[in-house]
């Protein structure tokens, strides 16, 4: 297995450094279906004969486990580099499919926990993080825009995963019908749904192990000068360790400020078909039907991707602190709207609210290009994976604020605008706390640096691509891998935007 070590996984000089992003996308769009699992959640439930809360435990400990694995291994993943780590979050995430096509096959929910739950969740942390800082290490003239193509497919994930599990399972179950209320698939067609989708995930992030490299040390892309690095007061060349990082005030502060955007968007997320129905509602009867609601979901989910791309974007121009002052800022603006207007008119409640979702996306994909800046590429995946614990932490907190405050309210079904009022002027007390934590961000002191040498740091000797020696196989053999693993991803993506927007419609057709 010498072949993925990092040593073998170095690129030659001129190998394409967009080849990284398919591959990154590869895996994204893999794991991202950790969010589309209320598409067989019923179905599930009506086969183990138990609860709600018994199944949603699956995805829980999912979540926990990418929290954990996220943390714990992320010097692991620095240390043996990206093709290893991310073939070993494809075999745990695809064997976790596989466990727990074994568990329903033998009503055994038990193996659904270890398999989809425990496995599949350690394949999920190691595969968020291992290809990020080899994105960053390719594109240190636009970091942003490289981590938002790769945490937008983390998103785009859960859309192209919605409609082709609901298809599979009416594929192995011709009776299931999701148009139908009350229709759930049958235990064979849970079991072949979860073996086509352990096994098509393992395709497709096979094929971005075979494409991810490391850059070879001395590289920079072409035109791109390291002194306006350097001249950036916000961004740092110096190299900061995961261990070193943690110790140092920038690196909670800016958990405060992903905690606190994550937990006031995963808020809104979790509630958001009810929400929009019980705004529009006069006594018992709502101006929403649930297919609009279904609508509003699908803008959310698409808001959600974009913002991932479209704000990590902005951020190479911006800054990654101004960028987050809007999240933050206008964040907390859009909630105050949403608690005191947002019941007023539809349009400026599905405006207000998608608003919210790209700031809620885009955090998840500017943080890593954050982190860059304060730390330096040396180990900036290892301090992005402990920074992923805020997402755990606002995993719990934003559901059971939102929760705690309904539950007083009443009944679901029978609630209005005024129920919301405190859980959403709690959100925007939070962003403020969020807010105040960015603006008191200022660059990492140089005590908490490394030697000088420890890691490569862009530097005015650096030499461009095609200075160095080509290996076999560089520049245009590459072309048509090129063309084949963009046209992969594209595929997906486009499939999941167009299902999404004629999702999307229902909200203006009814």
């Amino acid at each position: 297995m010498a072949v993925l070590d990092r040593e073998r996984s170095v690129a030659s000089w001129g190998y394409n450094r967009w080849l990284i992003p398919p591959a990154a996308l590869a895996v994204h769009l893999s794991i991202g279906q950790a969010y589309a699992t209320s598409v067989y959640k019923n179905s599930l439930v009506a086969h183990f004969d138990v609860g709600q809360t018994e199944i949603g435990v699956i995805f829980s400990i999912a979540i926990v486990m990418l929290g954990l694995s996220a943390a714990v291994g992320g010097t692991w993943v620095e240390r043996n580099g990206p093709r290893k780590a991310m073939l070993v979050s494809a075999v745990c995430w695809s064997t976790g499919f596989l466990i727990g096509a074994l568990g329903i096959a033998t009503g055994q929910l038990w193996l659904l926990y270890l398999g989809y739950g425990v496995i599949g969740g350690i394949g999920l942390g190691i595969g968020y993080i291992s290809p990020v800082s080899t994105l960053i290490k390719w594109f240190p003239d636009r970091p942003g825009l490289a981590t938002g193509m790769a945490i937008m497919g983390f998103g785009g994930g859960a859309l192209v995963a919605t409609p082709v599990s609901d298809q599979l399972m009416g594929f192995y179950d011709p009776s299931y019908d999701s148009a139908v209320a009350g229709s759930v698939a049958s235990g064979g067609a849970l079991v072949g749904l979860f073996v086509t989708l352990g096994l098509g995930y393992l395709v497709l992030m096979t094929m971005g192990v075979l494409l991810i490299r490391v850059p070879p040390e001395g590289w920079r892309p072409a035109g791109f000068d390291p002194e306006t690095v350097r001249r950036a007061p916000m961004i740092t060349t110096a190299s900061v360790s995961a261990a070193t990082a943690i110790r140092t005030p920038q690196f909670w502060l800016l958990w405060v400020v992903l905690f606190s955007n994550v937990t006031a968007g995963i808020g809104l997320l979790e509630h958001a078909s009810p929400l929009i129905q019980d705004f529009f509602r006069d006594g018992t009867a709502t101006a929403v039907t649930a297919v609009a609601a279904g609508g509003f979901v699908g803008m959310l989910s698409l808001f959600n991707m974009a913002g991932r791309f479209g704000w990590s974007t902005a951020s190479d121009r911006i800054g990654r602190k101004p960028v987050y002052i809007v999240f933050l800022g206008a964040g907390a603006i859009c909630y105050t709207l949403l608690a005191t207007v947002g019941g007023t008119s539809t349009v400026l409640f599905v405006v207000l609210a998608c608003v919210i979702l790209s700031f809620y996306g885009g955090g998840f994909a500017t943080v890593p290009a954050y982190l860059r800046d304060l730390f330096g590429t040396y180990q900036v995946g290892a301090i992005h994976g402990r920074l992923l614990t805020a997402w755990s932490a606002a995993g719990i907190a934003g559901p059971l604020i939102v929760n705690g405050f309904l539950d007083a309210e009443g009944e679901p079904g029978t609630l209005t605008q005024s129920a919301y009022q405190a859980p959403l002027f709690t959100m925007v007390a939070i962003l403020a706390v969020g807010f105040a934590a960015n603006l008191a961000i200022r660059p990492v002191a140089a005590r908490f640096h490394e030697p000088e040498g420890t890691a490569a740091a862009p530097g005015p000797d650096l030499r461009a691509p095609g200075t160095g020696p080509q290996a076999p196989g560089g520049g245009t053999r590459r072309i048509p891998w090129l063309v084949l693993s963009w046209a992969v991803v594209a595929l997906l993506l486009g499939y999941a935007v167009i299902r999404v927007a004629l999702t999307a419609a229902r909200l203006f057709t009814g």
